[in-house]
């Protein structure tokens, strides 16, 4: 590992010394024999082999064209509380599920436990099976029924349990068959 490390470190100042002043590339060369091979580089410790890794899923649901409460006009939207999220992971013949439900303004978080650990985040896909307003925002516009939505990878979150890699599936967004017939506005 340190010869390897040595070696890219060599070529990188190689290169770095046809790009600046002819001496910096023997000070660069010799301050890498000075690494120790079980140290650290550059400040950054090695990470501890027990950290618990944990995943959490984020998204929204909303309904189109009806006039809820939290109703957005720029996007002719308003927020679905209380809708289910399910996040489902796949990988031969191993399996996962979990659930979420939104809040008030439209939003779900699924945080999984160490159980997701086997799965990538190509094997996990999220569904809003149905709207919790079936009659008058029940219509599945994006994605289409029965198709979920991918995880995309946000950022690395630090938590008190662990470290935790957050995704988002995006928006989830329901229509009325007739715009007329909202319910309740």
């Amino acid at each position: 590992m340190a010869c390897l490390a040595r070696r890219l470190l060599t070529c990188i100042s190689l290169l770095l010394g046809t790009l600046s002043a002819p001496g910096s590339t023997a000070v660069a060369v010799a301050g890498i024999g000075q690494l120790r091979s079980r140290g650290t580089a550059i400040g950054v410790s090695r990470p501890q082999p027990d950290v618990n890794f944990t995943s959490g899923i984020v998204g929204a649901v909303w309904c189109k064209n009806c006039r809820y409460a939290g109703y957005l006009p720029s996007k002719n939207v308003a927020p679905l509380p209380n809708a289910a999220a399910l996040l489902r992971c796949r990988r031969g013949r191993q399996a996962m599920s979990a659930w979420g439900t939104t809040d008030a303004r439209g939003y779900f978080m699924i945080q999984t436990a160490e159980q997701a650990v086997p799965f990538a985040s190509k094997d996990c896909v999220v569904y809003v099976p149905r709207s919790p307003r079936r009659g008058a925002c029940g219509v599945a516009v994006l994605p289409r029924r029965n198709q979920g939505s991918p995880l995309r990878f946000r950022e690395y979150v630090t938590r008190p349990d662990g470290l935790q890699a957050l995704y988002t599936a995006g928006n989830f967004v329901f229509g009325p068959r007739d715009p007329a017939r909202c319910g309740l506005q």
